[in-house]
């Protein structure tokens, strides 16, 4: 999900809530530590910024619902999971490969579950990293240089990692809709056989499960063993690192692999099938 769609979904229920407490602005954002011209901006939906962590928390908690279901990764709102203790925002901007860098090396032994945005990175081509770079004015090399890590990491004896993602995504890759309508047909066919060879090389230490977009739904995000949860948020990432936030992501990446539609052992096959128009 870009990070226009994690707004959206954050403000409408920023909004539900507004609604249901019965406040005045000033009372409501007096209440969550805000200013009401801050509050009537994220009310408006006019912004793609997101509050502090600090104020994230305080409006799950004194609204008595979870941050996951704020931000959209959860459908119950109920304070069926803890609350996380802590958190803090990390932006990509400065320096967003030496980040994962560090996280990754820090779950070294455990096993990372991964929700990727688009396509997962480490099985992405240098053309498709420089196509969606030079669209969001992103450093293309900086991104390589990530896909490079991910793959020496997954390559290395005793990795264990798990991505989950909906099926729809490759399929529009491979139709050359959406986001990808301008990349010419040559580099999204080397990506789809580039993608397939790396599913079955990396196999079973890298599996890929494909869910149907139409019955699930879940923001980026990764899991890193049991240290933190990492929300990618475009620019930012969110990172989550109470226990009991990280056992309720592992339980909803947990639902995401039981409404599998395409097993990992399917994976490299069914990107092989896809026709590239």
């Amino acid at each position: 999900m870009d990070k226009r769609r994690l707004a959206d979904i954050f403000h409408d229920r920023l909004r539900s809530l507004f609604e249901r407490s019965r406040q005045s602005q000033s009372a409501f954002a007096g209440a969550i530590g805000i200013d009401r011209s801050a509050l009537s901006l994220l009310l408006s939906g006019k912004t793609t910024r997101l509050p502090r962590v600090e104020t994230l928390l305080t409006i799950a908690e004194r609204h008595s619902v979870t941050l996951d279901w704020l931000l959209g990764v959860s459908q119950d709102e109920g304070m069926t999971g803890a609350m996380l203790s802590s958190g803090e925002i990390e932006t990509t901007e400065e320096d967003g490969a030496s980040l994962l860098m560090r996280w990754h090396a820090e779950a070294a032994g455990s096993k990372i579950r991964y929700v990727p945005a688009r396509i997962p990175d480490l099985l992405r081509t240098t053309d498709v990293i420089a196509y969606e770079a030079s669209a969001s004015h992103q450093s293309a090399m900086a991104q390589v240089e990530d896909a490079v890590f991910r793959l020496d990491y997954n390559r290395a004896a005793g990795t264990d990692m798990e991505s989950c993602m909906p099926l729809q995504t490759l399929e529009q890759f491979a139709a050359g809709t959406g986001i990808w309508s301008d990349l010419p047909k040559p580099a999204r066919q080397a990506q789809i056989v580039h993608m397939a060879n790396l599913i079955d090389e990396l196999y079973p230490s890298f599996r890929l499960f494909l869910f149907d977009g139409r019955e699930r739904f879940s923001i980026p995000y990764t899991i890193f063993g049991s240290t933190r949860v990492a929300v990618f948020a475009g620019q930012m990432y969110l990172v989550l690192n109470s226990a009991e936030t990280i056992r309720t992501m592992q339980m909803q990446f947990e639902g995401l692999i039981r409404h599998t539609r395409v097993h990992a052992h399917e994976a490299a096959d069914f990107v092989r099938s896809l026709h590239v128009r």
